[in-house]
């Protein structure tokens, strides 16, 4: 699919449109969860659709990006498309892409695997589909349809080039998923993003419901491989809630799905405490603090931004206690390196920078000059390839307790990809 790279962002629905008016408007023969927001979209968007399968409900799932395979982000019954599926469908809208190319402009690549996905969940046929933007909102293709609920995630500084260069901006352009007559689930957000997203949902004449004020978390404990929650719903309170997640932020996901879920189903009865057990306790994210290894234990996550980096630094202080932290850090040159490094610095005691696959992956060279005028040169060890940089920080983590020591391989969503498969051999 030579498409260009996918994160070239033209701000245009034309496009897209007219695509899926050429396939015949897939995105309306169902009703749709989207998901928009910085941080946390991916793991709301699975805990979201593992609340509709323990519904019995048929659910079509697309997120981005991906960590091993672009298969995942096209899911049907809990399960990434199978190879022979996921090229049918490609096939399907082939003849079709020539056609807009011509007349209205070249299709990107995101737009593409949107529309593969629209056509995937029609063809199904689907009862729900949960969807997660690519980036942004108002001119994100995924916005083509037009959400029954509107879920938005923490809002924090990410993608500046494109969404704006403060938070109220980059949360007007997310609020454009907010559709009139809609529900909008709105986490906790920092005041200049919540003004404008409840400006949005008055205009829209959407209904809110607020993370602390309408549902909420209650409580919560850890407990061996995750957390305990009591969650206030839209329509009850769910006790004893296992979630096999860390971190409050994962906490707080969970509780937007089950709002999110809520409002779709019809009554006042709340879903009960069963079903809220059952699906949330087999809810997986990967890459998210994700534990792949013990002794020393191995731990996986995605964090790339600085929202996203304080909710996984409090998460592991909190659930993991390692008197010996080692980190392992390949991130993107349009990234806030030094402000994701900063939030690292007072729990990685020794740090290892080098490069994943992607080419927009800064240099371990320039990385290691930005690290060592936080950490100190004597704590940071550049290193040009990821392999090599897990050889070492396992070495370098053997050297501490060996119950309490581990290390965290972070940066960005290709660097936990890359690793998985070194570590894990997905493919």
């Amino acid at each position: 699919m030579a498409r260009g790279v996918e994160w070239n962002f033209d701000p245009s629905l034309d496009r897209i449109t007219a695509l899926l008016e050429l396939l015949g408007d897939p995105q309306k023969a169902y009703p749709v969860v989207h998901i928009a927001g910085t941080n946390g979209k991916t793991s709301t968007a699975r805990m979201t659709e593992a609340l509709l399968r323990e519904r019995n409900l048929r659910v079509g799932r697309y997120t981005s990006p991906h960590l091993v395979s672009m298969r995942e982000r096209i899911s049907l019954d809990g399960e990434p498309l199978s190879e022979d599926r996921f090229t049918e469908v490609y096939q399907d809208i082939e003849p079709y892409l020539e056609m807009i190319d011509g007349k209205i402009g070249r299709l990107s690549f995101f737009e593409v695997l949107t529309a593969m996905a629209y056509a995937a969940f029609a063809d199904a046929p689907v009862d729900v589909a949960v969807i997660e933007t690519g980036m942004g909102g108002t001119w994100d293709a995924t916005n083509v349809a037009d959400g029954t609920v509107a879920v938005i995630t923490p809002i924090s500084l990410d993608h500046t080039d494109y969404l704006g260069p403060d938070v109220a901006t980059i949360a007007g352009e997310k609020a454009g998923i907010i559709k009139p007559g809609a529900t909008a689930v709105l986490a906790q957000q920092p005041l200049p993003a919540a003004e404008v997203l409840m400006r949005r949902a008055a205009e829209t004449g959407a209904v809110v419901a607020r993370e602390g004020l309408e549902f909420g978390v209650l409580h919560r404990e850890l407990a061996m491989g995750g957390q305990v929650l009591q969650l206030r719903g839209l329509k009850g309170v769910y006790e004893d809630v296992f979630l096999p997640l860390y971190g409050a932020h994962q906490a707080s996901n969970a509780a937007a799905a089950l709002a999110a879920v809520e409002t779709m189903t019809a009554g006042e009865d709340p879903l009960g405490d069963e079903v809220v057990r059952q699906a949330f306790g087999q809810v997986a994210s990967p890459g998210r603090l994700e534990v792949v290894r013990r002794g020393p234990t191995v731990v996986l996550d995605a964090a790339h931004n600085p929202g996203g980096m304080e909710a996984t630094v409090d998460a592991i202080s909190e659930a993991f206690g390692f008197t010996r932290l080692v980190g392992v850090v390949a991130a993107m040159a349009d990234k806030d390196v030094d402000a994701i490094l900063e939030l690292l610095e007072p729990v990685v005691e020794e740090l290892i920078v080098t490069r994943n696959s992607s080419p927009r992956s800064m240099s371990p060279e320039e990385l290691a000059a930005r690290a060592e005028g936080i950490f100190g040169q004597e704590r940071v060890h550049p290193t040009e390839r990821l392999d090599d940089a897990i050889d070492m920080a396992i070495g370098l983590a053997d050297q501490g307790d060996e119950f309490g020591s581990g290390v965290l391989i972070t940066g960005s969503v290709v660097t936990v990809g890359d690793a998985r498969i070194l570590l894990k051999g997905e493919r």
